[in-house]
């Protein structure tokens, strides 16, 4: 059985949002060497429809250069995309997934059955808050960034509570934090 793991870069006061102006400060080899530990692990992709859009856009014509492995990653790996405006998900070997919320939870439900390995996913507060909502997220994986953003979306905005339980830690050189939480029973 698969599981479910989100990954972001989150800055110290919880803004997810446009990590390009303030995350590569902090990017080194360690942090390289998690994210690739990550993109190992994964055996498909799960992502919302903004961040479906953007990157069916961008990746496909990506595939050489710095970029080449993550390219080369995310145009073959299986992508699931959670949509109730998309009609269609064209980028190979994407799936759309949409319907009423129970429906789109029990599909995930299946998928995770069948999966061998984690469901990768980053980039959307609103998709994790969803996933925890729905007891769908088995891990949330969070590189926090020593500096206050002021400003953005945050990862938990105007949410219930949900406890979570800390199963790793790692302090980067850099002062970025490697944590890993599991969903508290």
């Amino acid at each position: 059985m698969g599981k479910i793991v989100s990954n972001f870069f989150i800055s110290l006061d919880g803004v997810v949002e446009r990590p390009d102006q303030w995350h590569f400060p902090y990017f080194d080899d360690e942090m390289g060497a998690a994210v690739g530990r990550g993109m190992e692990a994964a055996t498909a992709f799960l992502m919302g429809r903004r961040q479906y859009q953007e990157w069916a856009q961008y990746w496909p014509n990506h595939t050489g250069g710095e970029d080449g492995d993550f390219a080369t990653f995310i145009n073959s790996v299986p992508k699931y995309v959670l949509s109730n405006t998309l009609t269609e998900a064209t980028w190979q070997n994407s799936t759309l997934l949409s319907g009423e919320s129970e429906q789109v939870a029990a599909r995930l439900r299946e998928i995770k059955e069948r999966a061998d390995g984690e469901i990768a996913m980053s980039g959307s507060a609103t998709t994790v808050r969803w996933l925890l909502a729905n007891g769908l997220l088995d891990e949330l994986r969070l590189l926090v960034h020593p500096i206050a953003v002021g400003r953005g979306q945050r990862l938990f905005e105007e949410t219930p509570t949900y406890p979570l339980h800390l199963v790793s830690h790692e302090t980067f050189k850099s002062g970025v934090l490697n944590l890993t939480y599991t969903p508290a029973a």
